[in-house]
């Protein structure tokens, strides 16, 4: 049986060598398992691709691609699915918070007939804001999205190869894998460990990059926000109507209690001058994301990479 590691690094020159260390040490506890190491540069900007050449040279399991510059994560873990040799692939983070003791944990469900080994990771140690942000997150989606999503639950997961050739035959330019992972079904199952520090380097997730992946995912998974803004116009229209009747009803009651026309005019634009500015801006996400499909653009370019022809097959 062989598997493929997959572990798309960006920036990780202070990780990516204690990373393969450890990885490799929990391997060796395997020695009936074939392990392909792919190691995905996503334009790194210091010395990751330098030391991913010299692990590359020093250890033949490993191969590397190397993007001509930042694709981001989902381009990263894309190409590793489309280069992956083994028969499974278990996706993790360079950072060491996706444990390697868990590897083997996730072969044995693998091997009793599970498609997907997901790991879910317990919150504890998080801050107390991330914490609070992931479980409203979560809640929103899984109102809003097709798919359902479970709290903790990362890209930290084996995939077996009928999930993998389906995930790989999904080739939209918007893409959001947790959305991708639960909506092909599959056979799966869940193991849980308890949430792991970062040893070195930063997180390369800020609250605004964390925000727009949370708002693309439940964009390319719903059409909730186009029907809100339906509702959101009928219930304008009902307001208007039900404020009008009541300023006729004033006026035919008693006509000097009439409410100045200034406060109205001045109510009606900005009320409805919002409803028409947000209902135009989530159309406008919609389109932009059409804009970029139709575009048929790659998801990455590779730069450089170890990998022959036949290293596939």
């Amino acid at each position: 049986m062989k598997i493929t590691i997959l572990i798309p690094f960006y920036n990780e020159e202070e990780m990516i060598e204690k990373t393969h260390n450890v990885l490799t040490k929990e391997l060796e506890k395997m020695p009936d398992i074939l392990f392909e190491l792919l190691y995905v540069n996503d334009g790194s900007s210091d010395k990751t691709l330098d030391l991913m050449r010299q692990i590359a040279r020093s250890d033949d399991r490993v191969k590397y691609l190397s993007f001509s510059r930042n694709f981001g994560k989902e381009a990263g873990m894309l190409a590793g699915f489309d280069y992956a040799s083994g028969e499974a692939v278990i996706i993790m983070d360079g950072d060491l918070q996706n444990p390697p003791r868990l590897i083997k944990e996730m072969i044995a469900k693998y091997q009793e007939g599970y498609d997907v080994v997901n790991a879910k990771r317990s919150r504890d140690g998080e801050r107390k804001s991330t914490s609070f942000f992931a479980k409203l997150f979560y809640k929103i989606a899984n109102r809003l999205m097709d798919v359902k999503l479970t709290d903790g639950v990362s890209d930290f997961r084996l995939i077996g190869r009928p999930a993998i050739n389906a995930i790989t035959s999904l080739r939209e330019y918007n893409r959001f894998s947790k959305g991708l992972f639960s909506w092909i079904g599959f056979k799966e199952t869940v193991i849980e460990y308890e949430n792991e520090l970062r040893e070195a380097g930063q997180t390369k997730w800020s609250f605004k990059k964390s925000l727009n992946y949370a708002l693309d995912g439940i964009l390319s998974f719903s059409n909730q926000p186009l029907r809100m803004i339906f509702g959101l116009g009928m219930a304008c229209i009902v307001i208007a109507g039900i404020y009008i009747l009541w300023l006729l009803i004033n006026y035919f009651i008693d006509p000097s209690q009439s409410v100045s026309g200034y406060f109205t005019t001045i109510f009606a634009i900005v009320f409805f001058g919002g409803v028409q500015l947000v209902s135009i801006g989530v159309l406008g996400e919609y389109i932009g994301k059409i804009f970029y499909e139709v575009k048929g653009r790659p998801h990455y370019i590779i730069q450089e990479s170890n990998i022959e022809k036949g290293d596939q097959e």
